[in-house]
Order: structure tokens, then C-alpha cells, then sequence
């Protein structure tokens, strides 16, 4: 993707990255994220920062909503379906702070979520990631 540096990348450029990571993603990963919905908002709403007690929304880059896979039951028919909300502000300022490459940072932050749908932890995929 080409992308211009006159203006911050837009929400559709954020989830052009988040969609070529999701498809990245290995088989075994992969067949299990079909039917998740992904989607790029500017930042998070207040009820979900309240929810999860994060007082400033650029705290926050992304969330995984939804019920892991390995905590579902037969019972799952008529929920909503999974979602993973990123939150293109908080990313953006994240990757100014930081500086590493934006495709790298967003395929970090879907990886994380993607992360939650397999019912890991954050503890979990940190000590992930220190392995590497």
C-alpha cells in the first residue's frame, strides 16, 4: 500500500493494515478468525473505558469482544457475533511515541486481540512474546 504522508493515515488505511494481518495470520489461526468482525473506530467510547477502567481513551488501541473460544458451550446461538474494535487515535499516537513501522504496530495490536478470541491472557501473550 502507498501511502501518502500529508495527512495521518485514515481509518480505512489502518484497516487495510489490520485486514492484510489478519490474512496473514498461519492455518491453524486463521480458519478461526473467519468469523470475526474487525473494525477501525477513531477511539474508544466512554462506556467501554469505563468498562474496562481506562480513564483517557488514547490507553487504549484495541479490544476483543466477544467469548474465547475455548469458553464456548452449545449455548452460543443469538449472541452477537466476536469483534475486534481498534482504535486508530490511540495507534496513531502510540506509533509517534514508539516509532516503529505503523504496519508492524498494527499487526501487534490485532495480534494481541486475535490473542483474547484464543482465551489468552495478557500475561499469557506477554510472556509469548518475551520467548521470541
Amino acid at each position: 500500500m502507498t501511502r501518502r504522508f500529508d495527512h495521518p493515515p485514515t481509518l480505512d488505511e489502518i484497516e487495510a493494515l489490520a485486514r492484510a494481518a489478519m490474512d496473514a495470520l498461519p492455518a491453524p489461526f486463521a480458519q478461526h478468525v473467519q468469523g470475526v468482525v474487525l473494525m477501525v473506530e477513531d477511539i474508544a467510547d466512554e462506556a467501554l473505558l469505563d468498562a474496562l477502567g481506562i480513564d483517557h481513551p488514547l490507553d487504549l488501541t484495541g479490544v476483543y469482544e466477544g467469548i474465547p473460544i475455548g469458553e464456548r458451550g452449545s449455548d452460543v446461538s443469538g449472541s452477537m457475533p466476536d469483534r475486534i474494535r481498534l482504535f486508530r487515535r490511540a495507534i496513531l499516537d502510540e506509533w509517534i511515541e514508539e516509532g516503529e513501522a505503523l504496519e508492524h504496530l498494527v499487526r501487534h495490536v490485532l495480534v494481541h486481540e486475535v490473542g483474547h478470541h484464543f482465551g489468552l491472557s495478557d500475561a499469557d501473550m506477554h510472556a509469548l512474546e518475551g520467548q521470541q
